[in-house]
């Protein structure tokens, strides 16, 4: 079992990552206070076993799974059942899924009588190597990706790879997808990733990935919680890929992909992004596509989402989109194209993909 403790400014994190973790943290986790938990049906479905050892006699929430799902009134529902269960500032939340169950249920924790403890269990790939750590919470309001949220930590991540097991190819693409954001910003994750594109879903491959990228958002968090500088780094690829996401039926993920591929085109073109730098990122990224491929998307009519990046929360109000892009080796920008030009620089990028 390995540990990192992320010392933010509002609260310090423990995040335990092994294959060890539950059995070694939970009991002492659960006891001494009254206890709720959150889980999607498909991970209830998956782990009736894990349930019953660690969670009998709790009230267990359990939301039908997908991102769909991630809405206010979602929300609403699980303070309901929060509130008919009993629970009192003093008692703690367990978020046991991915990025939805991990974003909603930790701002249902911080919600409720002004924030109560929460623990976040990621089981997935996606989840561990990003969403679980940081204390970003949200839901979806609107047609627009995470608009209304509140950050939060969680007093304890923990990360047991064990789960990884039961995912199929899909959602192993799409933890990829947020792993391939880091290596666009740490030169020793791009690196492996780069020697080892015919190995991308090895899961035991990938294990071995989950602490170097936990350890890097976890000293970005350290020195800008609240996303005013450095964290803006960890939104690589997400201002063209949330305005695709939710359009184009894509996984968070491979809409994560396909943002990176789009603004890493679009910086190269504009002299933002050492060009040999970014066609080796290029490279990685078409390689984690290539993964359990779909149906290319229809991008013919990518000038309306791109109506959608007008929303997004890096914007600052002065009409023009904001992208975080890698820029070369261990280094990125934020990178700021005037609406009408950002449009346009993003239909050319997307004409020959």
């Amino acid at each position: 079992m390995r540990q990192i403790v992320l010392k933010a400014p509002s609260a310090a994190a423990n995040i335990y990552i092994g294959s060890d973790v539950l059995a070694a943290r939970l009991p002492r986790l659960t006891s001494g206070q009254t206890n709720f938990v959150l889980t999607d049906s498909n991970v209830f479905a998956l782990y009736p076993d894990f349930f019953k050892i660690y969670f009998d006699g709790v009230e267990i929430f359990v939301l039908q799974a997908g991102e769909e799902y991630k809405t206010f009134s979602s929300l609403q529902a699980i303070l309901e059942r929060m509130a008919t269960a009993g629970l009192l500032r003093t008692s703690r939340l367990f978020a046991v899924g991915g990025g939805v169950i991990g974003d909603i249920g930790g701002l249902a924790a911080a919600l409720y009588m002004r924030g109560i403890s929460c623990v976040q269990i990621p089981t997935t790939l996606l989840s561990q190597v990003d969403s679980s750590v940081g204390g970003k919470t949200a839901v979806d309001l609107c047609g627009v990706k995470n608009i209304v949220g509140a950050f939060y930590q969680p007093c304890e991540v923990l990360i047991d790879p064990t789960f990884l097991k039961t995912l199929p190819v899909r959602e192993v693409k799409c933890g990829i997808g947020e792993i391939v954001k880091y290596a666009a910003l740490s030169a020793t994750i791009f690196k492996r990733l780069y020697e080892n594109l015919n190995v991308l879903t090895d899961l035991d491959f990938l294990t071995d990935l989950i602490y170097d990228c936990v350890a890097h958002k976890a000293r970005v968090v350290e020195i800008d919680e609240k996303e005013t500088g450095e964290r803006k780094s960890l939104n690589v690829g997400h201002t063209t890929g949330h305005a695709v996401e939710l359009s184009h039926n894509l996984s968070h993920g491979e809409s994560v992909l396909y943002g990176m591929l789009l603004e890493t085109k679009m910086a190269i073109a504009a002299g933002v992004c050492e060009k040999a730098y970014g066609e080796k990122l290029l490279k990685i990224i078409r390689g984690a596509l290539a993964l359990a491929p779909l149906s290319e998307p229809d991008f013919s009519g990518i000038d309306k989402d791109a109506e959608k990046a007008k929303s997004d929360k890096k914007n600052v109000g002065d009409g023009a989109i904001k992208m975080a892009v890698a820029k070369a080796e261990n280094e990125w920008t934020l990178y700021s194209l005037p609406f009408d030009k950002y449009k346009a620089a993003l239909m050319k990028a997307a004409q020959d993909m």
